[in-house]
């Protein structure tokens, strides 16, 4: 079974959620698919689909206007959430450790956290890939419970630039020994129905992390079909 997992970002509304929803809901895979929405549309009716979200408060509870803790995740079905995303990470400044925070709050509340790691464009030129993603990976995962590791080159992420196989292969393999234990590892960037079922072929990689392909069913759809 393969982790298939769709990050609508800052799109969608209560329509074009349900008509994916519809779309996915008569789809044969043996594969674990989850939609991982903005708040607004996490409630209501997922029949049957596997909810996630985008992000979630590192505090229980209190006076932080405008965040939502792992708690209330939980009432509203949501099974999956995705812990510092590149794009929190650049917009919203958030570290290795607030990350970490996130990840931990998410799994005492029952929900299972996708960690996101991925180095610059910079980074990969200077030779630093594993440097970096190890670093970010140790200082960011849980201390314990179960989570989901994602990584996403920065540089691939909604350019339609993707890494080698080779390049791929060493990133993932250095997560997976980095690893206090062993834990889904799925790749996200720039990935599409022609290249879905090569990345997932790759050793050590359980899944996909995807974004803009995964708003419209007629391109998420064929990445699902693709990957056997």
């Amino acid at each position: 079974m393969k982790f298939i997992i769709g990050n609508w970002k800052m799109n969608g509304s209560k329509e074009e959620k349900e008509s994916m929803l519809k779309s996915l809901k008569g789809l044969k895979t043996k594969n674990k698919v989850v939609l991982c929405l903005p708040f607004t549309l996490l409630c209501g009716e997922n029949h049957g689909i596997t909810i996630g979200a985008q992000d979630v408060s590192n505090h229980d509870n209190g006076a932080y206007t405008g965040d939502i803790s792992a708690k209330m995740l939980k009432d509203t079905g949501a099974e999956y959430v995705i812990v510092g995303h590149s794009e929190r990470r650049l917009y919203h400044f958030e570290t290795n450790e607030i990350v970490k925070q996130k990840a931990t709050m998410a799994i005492k509340n029952g929900i299972i956290p996708i960690v996101c790691i991925g180095e610059t464009m910079e980074e990969k030129n200077s030779g630093h890939t594993i440097a970096v993603i190890k670093k970010m990976l140790l200082e960011s995962i849980p201390d314990s419970g179960e989570y989901i590791v994602a990584y996403e080159p920065r540089w691939a992420i909604g350019t339609g630039l993707t890494p080698s196989e080779s390049e791929i292969v060493t990133a993932v393999k250095s997560v997976f020994d980095a690893l206090p234990n062993p834990m889904p590892i799925l790749y996200g960037g720039s990935v599409n129905a022609d290249n879905a079922q090569d990345i997932v072929s790759i050793p050590y990689v359980d899944g996909l992390l995807i974004g803009g392909a995964s708003l419209k069913s007629d391109t998420f759809l064929p990445i699902i079909k693709s990957v056997k």
